[in-house]
C-alpha cells in the first residue's frame, strides 16, 4: 500500500504468543503454561510465574472465601488430565489433491493431532471441561495450514473452492461461543486456517492517524509496537493478550476504555477480507461515506462465515500524557448504578468506569496479596473501620467502582473533580487509586481462575448483555434469581456463587457482566447441568429487555435466539448474504446462522 502525504512508519513484529502457541500456552486451560493459580503444600494460595503483578505472590484470603463460598475443600482434587491422549483424536481425512496443490505454494501446514487439539476450540465450559477429562472428541480439523500474509490467504481460499475444502479462521482462539467447534455433520476436510503468523504492522500513517495492520495481530503486541513509535489504539478488551485484530472484527469486540477509544467498529477505517467469490474491500480510506449501507457492517459481527480478515486500518491515537486509576465505594449497588447514569448523562465518563457488586468486592479482598509492611496494614484498617463505622456502609451490601482517566493532565485532574462530585451526590466515597489500579489489572488474571476453580470441582463461567438504563437493575436481580432457582431445581447442592457488573456505559444504556460457578459434587453431568442453567439465564436476560450480546458474539452457543433477535427478515438478510458470498460454504464453521 502506498500512502501519499503523510509521514509513514513500517513495522516487523516479533510475536509474543510463538510458533506453534501451545509452547507457551495452555493446551487445556486459559492463557500461559507458566501462570495459574494454585494451593500451596502449606495451604496459601499463590499465583505463579513472571507476567503480572500478582505473579509470585501468596493470596492469604483466597482459600477461606473459596471453600467458604462454594463448600469446596482444597483436600478434595479434581486434577486436570496432564497431556493430549492422541488416541482421543479422531484421524485427519485429508483431501489429497488440496494438500499436493498446498505444498506448491511453499504455505506452511500441518495435520499433527497437538496442532489439531488446539485449534479445535474456544474457551466455553464444556470445550476445557473435555479437554481436562481427556474424553474423546467428535470432530477436530483434520489440518492446520498459516498463511503468512494477504496473498497467502487468497490462495488458500482458491484452493480449498477448487477442492471444496471447509475453512475454519483461527485469530487468537479465546472465543467463548463455542465459534471454532467444528461441526460434527461435517463430512469435508476441515482445514484451521491460522492467521498468528500475519502479525505486522504493515505501516503508520502520521498525519491522518490511522496504522494499516495485518489481521492476525494480537492485541498486547499491537499496542507494544504502537507504543513504540508514541501510538496506541486503546482498544483493550478483557482478553487482549490473546485475542487478535481479525477477531475483534468478526466478533464486534469492545474495550475497557471505549469511552474514550471507541469500540472495534469506532475504529475501523477498512478492512480487507477474502472470500470464495474474491477480495472485499473499499475503494477509499475518507472517515466517512452515505453510499449505501456500509459493507464493513457486513463483516463486523460475520464470525467466520464469509471469510477471512487479512489487513484493517484503524485510527490511532497519541500515546495520553496522563493516566491515573481511581476507585468509589457505595453503599449499595442501586447507589451506585444511579451515579454510572449520570455520569453516562453528563457525557463525563473516564476511559473505564466499572462498578462491581457486592459478590465481586467480597471476590477482589479475597484476591488481596499479602502485606509486608505493617504500616500498610494499619492503613488498610483504618480505611476499612472508616467506611464500614464510621460511614455505616454494611460490607455485605457496599459495592466499588474502579475508575481509569486518560488524557491531558491538568484535563484529567478536572474530569476526576467531576466524576468524584457526582459520586458523591449519591453517597459515594473516594477509596483511593491503588484499590481502582488493582481492580483494573486483575481483569487480566481473573480467567485463570476457572481453571483453579475446576481443580477442586467447581465450575465457573461468564456472559455478557447490553441493557437500557431503565433495565439493569431488574435485569441483574431477576438473571441472579434465575441462576439461583435454576441450579436448584436441577439438584446443585451448594448454593451458587452469582455475580454482576456494568463493565461499559452508553447514552442509552449499559453492558452487564455476569459471573456464576458452582460446586458440582454429586452432579453426574456437571456441564450439562452448567449449560441448561446458562440456558435459563439467557432466557431471563431477554425477558428482561437484554441485549443476546454485547461483545462475545452468538456463535454456535446462542444462534438459536438470533431470529428472536433481529427478526425473521433480519436472518433472512444475513442469509442471502451468505449465500451469495459463499455459495458452497466453504467458510461452513456454521455460526450465527
Amino acid at each position: 500500500d502506498t500512502v501519499l502525504a503523510a509521514a509513514t512508519i513500517t513495522m516487523k513484529l516479533t510475536s509474543t504468543v510463538c510458533f506453534p502457541r501451545q509452547e507457551i500456552m495452555k493446551w487445556n486451560g486459559w492463557g500461559y503454561s507458566d501462570s495459574k493459580f494454585l494451593f500451596n503444600k502449606k495451604g496459601q494460595a499463590e499465583f505463579t510465574g513472571k507476567r503480572y503483578r500478582l505473579s509470585g505472590m501468596v493470596l492469604p484470603s483466597l482459600q477461606d472465601w473459596f471453600e467458604n463460598t462454594f463448600g469446596a475443600s482444597v483436600n478434595h482434587k479434581s486434577p486436570a488430565t496432564p497431556a493430549l491422549n492422541a488416541s482421543a483424536v479422531p484421524p485427519a481425512s485429508l483431501n489429497e489433491a488440496f494438500v499436493e496443490d498446498l505444498k506448491a505454494t511453499g504455505i506452511p501446514f500441518s495435520h499433527e493431532a497437538e496442532d489439531r487439539v488446539f485449534r479445535a476450540h474456544g474457551h466455553c465450559l464444556h470445550e476445557i471441561f473435555a479437554l481436562r477429562e481427556g474424553k474423546k472428541f467428535e470432530r477436530v480439523p483434520d489440518m492446520v495450514v498459516w498463511p503468512n500474509c494477504h496473498s497467502d490467504v487468497v490462495k488458500i481460499v482458491e484452493l480449498a473452492c477448487k477442492h471444496n475444502v471447509c475453512l475454519i479462521p483461527y485469530g487468537g482462539g479465546t472465543s467463548v461461543t463455542s465459534a471454532l467447534e467444528c461441526p460434527p455433520e461435517e463430512t469435508r476436510c476441515i482445514v484451521s486456517l491460522d492467521t498468528s503468523q500475519m502479525n505486522r504492522i504493515l505501516w503508520i500513517d502520521e498525519k491522518n492517524l490511522v496504522a494499516h495492520v495485518e489481521a492476525g495481530i494480537i492485541g498486547q503486541d499491537l499496542e507494544r509496537l504502537l507504543n513504540e513509535s508514541g501510538y496506541c489504539t486503546g482498544h483493550e478488551p478483557d482478553s487482549m493478550e490473546f485475542s487478535s485484530l481479525g477477531g475483534w472484527v468478526a466478533t464486534r469486540a469492545s474495550g475497557m476504555k471505549k469511552n474514550v477509544y471507541g469500540n472495534i467498529e469506532d475504529l475501523v477505517i477498512h478492512i480487507k477480507v477474502v472470500t470464495p467469490r474474491g477480495v472485499i474491500e473499499k475503494s477509499c480510506q475518507g472517515p466517512r461515506m452515505s453510499t449505501g449501507p456500509d459493507i464493513h457492517h457486513f463483516i463486523l459481527g460475520s464470525e467466520g462465515t464469509l471469510g477471512v480478515v487479512t489487513e484493517v486500518t484503524m485510527k490511532i491515537r497519541p500515546i495520553p500524557e496522563y493516566q491515573k486509576y481511581g476507585s468509589v465505594v457505595f453503599p449499595n449497588f442501586e447507589a451506585g448504578v444511579a451515579c454510572l447514569r449520570e455520569v453516562a448523562k453528563q457525557r463525563c465518563a473516564p476511559a473505564s468506569i466499572r462498578l462491581m457488586d457486592n459478590e465481586q468486592f467480597q471476590f477482589g479482598h479475597a484476591l488481596k496479596p499479602q502485606v509486608s509492611s505493617i504500616f500498610t496494614n494499619f492503613v488498610e484498617g483504618l480505611k476499612k473501620f472508616y467506611i464500614t463505622k464510621f460511614k455505616g456502609f454494611d460490607p455485605h451490601q457496599l459495592v466499588v467502582a474502579t475508575l481509569l482517566f486518560e488524557g491531558d493532565r491538568e484535563r484529567v485532574l478536572q474530569h476526576e473533580k467531576q466524576v468524584y462530585d457526582i459520586a458523591a451526590t449519591f453517597g459515594g466515597l473516594a477509596a483511593g487509586e491503588d484499590n481502582g489500579q488493582r481492580g483494573y489489572i486483575l481483569t487480566f488474571v481473573i480467567a485463570y481462575l476457572r481453571d483453579l476453580g475446576m481443580d477442586y470441582y467447581v465450575v465457573a463461567e461468564s456472559f455478557e448483555t447490553s441493557v437500557p438504563w431503565d433495565r439493569v437493575l431488574d435485569l441483574c436481580r431477576n438473571v441472579k434469581e434465575r441462576i439461583n432457582r435454576e441450579c436448584k431445581e436441577r439438584g446443585v447442592q451448594f448454593q451458587p456463587l452469582t455475580s454482576c457488573r456494568v463493565t461499559q456505559t452508553y447514552d442509552a444504556g449499559a453492558c452487564v457482566y455476569f459471573y456464576f460457578a458452582f460446586n458440582y459434587r454429586g452432579l453426574a453431568d456437571p456441564v450439562h447441568t452448567y449449560e441448561r442453567v446458562e440456558h435459563a439465564a439467557r432466557e431471563e436476560i431477554l425477558a428482561n429487555g437484554g441485549s443476546l450480546s454485547h461483545h462475545h458474539g452468538v456463535g454456535k452457543l446462542r444462534k438459536e435466539w438470533m431470529k428472536e433477535s433481529i427478526s425473521s427478515l433480519g436472518v433472512g438478510m444475513l442469509q442471502s448474504v451468505k449465500d451469495y458470498v459463499d455459495p458452497d460454504n466453504i467458510f461452513g464453521n456454521r455460526n450465527l446462522l
